[in-house]
């Protein structure tokens, strides 16, 4: 299968999850995919499974971003995509919530989004695309979720400025928001008979009555990062109609 041949490709956040499950859907479609996180076993793994080029690098650290930027162009000279997914979900109600777990979240979930935009976005193609990660907490009011709430809001926002900005250059931005994925970390993190107890109460709870998969991520994405070539600024739910019904 080569219907991603010859596509250069950067996922950050793209040692597991949704990110690693991208990187393979688009390696095994022929890519070239450099990934990207702060797990260093994660990323070994992530390398050594799907043959992505791993990369070491903290998207809140300016020398990382700026060091991210020099190996991309080293390895792939420009991008047809760069997927920024990393982030970090936290939750804490309003009264609980604390400074330091608002700073933290801000720093990656947003600051670090726009920086390393800003700092790959010179290597984009003309009619390359870039999608963000936003999430179906940005659009509805979910107790204890505030602060990440709050977080992907302003991704969303900057999917938006960003789209407008980089029109004139043919780079398109647009964001994608799943809902409730399988990726088998509640299965990880969890006792077995708790984890199969929340998974059946998130299923019963979405329209779908299931979860989405990491692939049906991954197709969006590509859909958004390569044929969606007359859309930009939208927003993309990947959620079994969760934000809708």
């Amino acid at each position: 299968m080569s219907r991603f041949a010859g596509k250069n490709v950067v996922i950050t956040g793209g040692s597991s999850g949704i990110g690693l499950g991208t990187a393979k859907y688009l390696t095994d479609g022929g890519a070239r995919v450099m990934v990207t996180g702060r797990d260093q076993a994660g990323l070994d793994r992530a390398g050594e499974s799907i043959g992505a080029i791993a990369v070491r690098s903290d998207m809140t650290s300016a020398a990382d971003r700026q060091a991210l930027a020099e190996r991309v162009a080293a390895e792939f000279g420009s991008l047809d995509l760069l997927f920024v997914n990393a982030g970090v979900t936290r939750s804490s109600t309003f009264a609980e919530t604390g400074e330091e777990l608002y700073d933290e979240v801000f720093a990656i979930n947003t600051r670090g989004v726009y920086f390393t935009v800003q700092a790959l976005a010179p290597l984009m193609r003309e009619g390359s695309g870039i999608v963000l990660t936003t999430s179906l907490a940005d659009e509805m009011g979910m107790p204890g979720t505030g602060v990440y709430s709050a977080s992907k809001a302003a991704v969303r926002s900057m999917a938006r400025t960003f789209a407008a900005e980089l029109l004139p250059r043919g780079v398109r931005v647009n964001a994608i928001s799943p809902g409730p994925i399988d990726t088998g970390i509640i299965h990880r993190s969890m006792p077995a008979e708790a984890a199969d107890a929340f998974m059946r109460q998130v299923r019963e709870g979405n329209p779908m009555r299931r979860t989405g998969t990491e692939e049906e991520i991954a197709r969006a994405v590509a859909f958004l990062g390569f044929e969606a070539t007359y859309n930009t600024g939208l927003e993309l739910a990947v959620d079994g109609g969760a934000a809708q019904l």
